[in-house]
């Protein structure tokens, strides 16, 4: 249960980033509303998950899950660049993000 709800605050990391950009963009209230809400989330779930996991294996898995979805919704939904090296980068990234689940002993 805690690892699931470390996975959901990273993705609610992910969608505070997407909604910062959307922000920046059209500056209306329900996009900060939606960003408040989404960090508010990521946080609450992050810190329900670090009751049971160790501190800095939860920070770099929330910290890698929002990195890399960031970068992966850049490309997406905003068109950046996918070179080679970017995406060679994100995966190591989520490489480097399950590695750290596969070695926890929570």
């Amino acid at each position: 249960m805690y690892w699931t709800a470390l996975i959901f605050a990273g993705l609610f990391e992910t969608s505070g980033v997407l909604m910062i950009n959307i922000y920046h963009q059209k500056k209306t209230w329900s996009a900060l509303a939606l960003l408040i809400l989404a960090f508010t989330l990521s946080f609450v779930l992050l810190s329900f998950a670090m009751e049971e996991l160790p501190m800095g294996t939860a920070y770099a898995i929330w910290t890698g899950i929002g990195a890399a979805g960031g970068a992966i919704v850049g490309i997406i939904w905003f068109k950046e660049r996918a070179t080679f090296l970017r995406v060679l980068f994100i995966t190591m990234i989520i490489s480097a993000t399950v590695g750290l689940k596969l070695i926890s002993s929570s």
